[in-house]
């Protein structure tokens, strides 16, 4: 059966098949969905409005003595990413824009305590934005009737059945794709699998109030439902642990044996002279030219700079769009480079590495590392990544386990087979060492396959002993491709090129000194935003050449980057290596077809088997080579069962939004609230500067939108002055 993480999936649920039972294709919530009675929402009314006009908590935290008793160290900042706004404020979703409110936008890896608390949440932000919702359709275990899923959609989903197109009551839905799927995983909790936030009708606030999801709802008496998030976002304070490191954990490159008792309280970032006014002039110079740019210095008891980490709107506002999958780079650390730099790093929808914060640290012990992932994950609105890619390194591990604790934690495997070889170079067949261990990752397709493969390369090499070796085999489940199938990857496996994913790669090195680096800051990252301009406008503006007749290739043609397009053209054509479909097992509409693919086109005896499962009843389909949770499309034996089932298109589940070419990503400030104070200058700057942005990002897709935009500002600025002249 197809595990129970596979993508999207709603019916295809391990050991499960057949065993699911379905509800009312259109179920209206309200009458059938389990009732919530007001007071099950509860919170306090002074509670909430203090939580409003605050926005931020921590008044009534322990004095300083209570939290050295605890071990913890409560770090005296206090910060707000936006003078007046709530650091924590959430994002509202009109018609594709974000806007500030009171709930957030679902995302995918959402999880909630019980399906009640999903419910609750997406009617509360149903309600926010304007529009109301329903149960579209759930199912259960068949014999417990245990809820196992459901999908919850906007109201204006679907159309008039042919029995109500004649009926006198006004037509309200418009076929609205917009919805929310939900899905029971371990642990009982209910967890996010599919989102589409995009409505096809205006929002009617007023209409909405009228609805039956949000009849119930009284907003004064009940409880603010929200996703489970890793850290207490709404307390804008952050701790760090005592210097003292208790595991004695360190980087791979440290020496674990010492005693982290010893640990210098006052050990300090390794400037030279100077170097510190470069870093303030440079924060200075960019918070002038943009007042949403946030940095954070952590200082040591004796006040010398430890820790800096800095992030602009830009990476804020994209990691909105590409917070499936992050890597953090340390390759500075690791290499001992002249400035100890780090960068969150993303990849954006042509595949290519974007920056996510970056910042300079002391050194790579767990206190480290938790202080800057509370830090950065704060500035993320408090929403941790799918995935986090990153080095082999103990403290890490440890840290993204307290404060990423849903994440999919995995780490770099070219890194990790590099450390192999790195450590067994002296063996004395070496290359048929380099060239079994590259088998025994890359060609198993089963756990078992990878299991027998690693025993007979550890006995045939006489390396059992080896402790580097062991070392990786334990965290075997955090690099081995066939322990990850299910984990999202945006398809970096093709970006590894010299071991990690490097934003600044080409820029810095070894010798490059911090004024070097300052220098050139600004400059990398122009140079990346405008290629990031010039794919797009690329990829909107030129139609690929095609190399199949294939609708496939045709229809993804319109719809992806091109240099996502490309990739998946590969896949096309290898379509014709594929031959023997054989079905070997059917339970239902679940099928299992057996697939044959020529692995070398001079070699007609290398042939591999591939399993792949499709289920009719949805035309969803999963190979056993997880290529599209890998590299986010279908690899060619997907398409090869599609096509022998007679499925003209890639079905919309497997088009995933990450590489679309038609998607509006807007890389403005996603923080604040909507409720302007208008007594508050201040607030009237950042209300109106977040607005402008919108209207910049929009004007720089082309030439003639840049007119219009500009035509509009000069307007815009000559009714504001004749205003102001109207008042002398």
């Amino acid at each position: 059966m197809i595990e129970e993480g596979s993508q999207n999936s709603e019916q295809l649920l391990e050991e499960e098949g057949d065993d699911l039972e379905f509800d009312s294709n259109d179920l209206e919530i309200e009458g059938d969905d389990p009732g919530i009675e007001d007071n099950d929402l509860g919170i306090e009314d002074n509670n909430l409005e203090q939580d409003k006009n605050l926005g931020i908590e921590g008044h009534d935290l322990p004095e300083g003595n209570d939290l050295e008793d605890n071990c913890e160290q409560l770090f005296d900042i206090e910060y707000h990413v936006l003078e007046n706004n709530r650091d924590d404020a959430t994002l509202e979703v009109q018609n594709g824009d974000f806007l500030g409110k009171d709930y957030p936008p679902p995302v995918l890896g959402m999880e909630f305590e019980s399906y009640d608390d999903a419910y609750n949440y997406y009617n509360c932000y149903a309600k926010d934005l304007g529009f109301a919702i329903r149960v579209k359709s759930s199912w259960t275990k068949r014999n417990s009737k245990e809820k196992r899923g459901a999908v919850l959609c906007c109201n204006c989903e679907g159309f008039k059945t042919s029995k109500e197109a004649h009926s006198r009551r006004k037509e309200t839905r418009t076929g609205c794709l917009a919805m929310l799927r939900l899905r029971l995983v371990e642990s009982n909790r209910w967890r996010v699998d599919e989102v589409k936030l995009e409505h096809n009708h205006l929002f009617d606030p007023a209409r909405a109030q009228n609805s039956k999801s949000h009849k119930k709802m009284d907003a004064g008496a009940k409880r603010k439902v929200e996703p489970t998030v890793d850290v207490e976002v709404r307390t804008i304070k952050l701790y760090r642990t005592a210097a003292a490191d208790p595991l004695g954990y360190g980087s791979t490159n440290s020496n674990e044996g010492e005693s982290s008792q010893h640990v210098d309280r006052s050990k300090r970032l390794k400037l030279k002279k100077g170097d510190a006014h470069i870093i303030h002039d440079y924060f200075c110079k960019v918070q002038l030219r943009n007042p949403n740019f946030f940095y954070l210095m952590d200082l040591n008891d004796e006040g010398f700079l430890r820790n800096v980490f800095w992030i602009d709107y830009r990476s804020r506002a994209a990691y909105g769009y590409f917070s499936d999958v992050v890597i953090f780079d340390t390759t500075c650390l690791l290499n001992k480079y002249e400035i100890p730099l780090f960068a969150f790093v993303g990849i954006n929808q042509h595949g290519q590495p974007i920056l996510l914060g970056c910042g300079l640290l002391v050194d790579e012990t767990l206190e480290t590392y938790i202080w800057l992932f509370r830090a950065w994950l704060t500035c993320m609105l408090g929403r941790p990544p799918q995935t986090i890619i990153t080095e082999q390194c103990k403290a890490m591990q440890s840290a993204i386990a307290e404060v990423f604790p849903r994440a999919h934690h995995r780490f770099c495997l070219s890194r990790v087979v590099h450390r192999i070889f790195d450590n067994l170079g002296t063996l004395p067949d070496y290359e048929g060492f380099q060239r079994t261990l590259n088998v025994a990752i890359h060609d198993s397709l089963k756990v078992d396959e990878f299991e027998m493969a690693w025993e007979d390369m550890i006995q045939r090499f006489g390396i059992a002993d080896n402790e580097c070796l062991q070392a990786c085999y334990e965290d075997r489940e955090r690099w081995a491709p066939v322990y990850s199938k299910d984990t999202c990857f945006a398809g970096i496996s093709t970006l590894l090129k010299d071991g990690s994913i490097r934003f600044f790669n080409g820029y810095v090195n070894q010798q490059t000194t911090l004024k070097e680096f300052f220098d050139m800051n600004e400059i990398v990252l122009q140079k990346k935003y405008q290629k990031e301009a010039l794919d797009d406008f690329e990829s909107r503006h030129s139609s690929p050449i095609l190399r199949t007749g294939s609708f496939y290739e045709l229809q993804l043609s319109r719809v992806y980057t091109n240099e996502i397009f490309r990739r998946f053209q590969d896949e096309v054509q290898m379509m014709s290596s594929c031959f023997s479909i054989t079905q070997v097992h059917a339970n239902g509409p679940l099928i299992t077809y057996m697939i044959k693919e020529r692995q070398d086109e001079e070699n007609l005896r290398d042939i591999k088997n591939f399993e792949v499962m499709y289920d009719k009843r949805g035309a969803e389909v999963r190979c056993i080579c997880s290529c599209f949770n890998l590299k986010g499309y279908l690899c060619r034996h997907a398409l090869c069962i599609l096509n022998y089932n007679g499925v003209e298109e890639i079905p919309p589940l497997y088009i995933s939004a990450r590489w679309r070419k038609d998607l509006k990503r807007l890389y403005v400030p996603d923080s604040g609230s909507s409720n302007i104070d208008i007594a508050n200058p201040v607030q009237w700057f950042d209300h109106l500067y977040r607005r402008a942005l919108q209207v910049v990002e929009e004007g720089m897709i082309s030439e003639d939108r840049y007119m219009v935009a500009w035509q509009a500002f000069k307007e815009s600025l000559n009714k504001v002055r004749l205003v102001a002249e109207k008042h002398l």
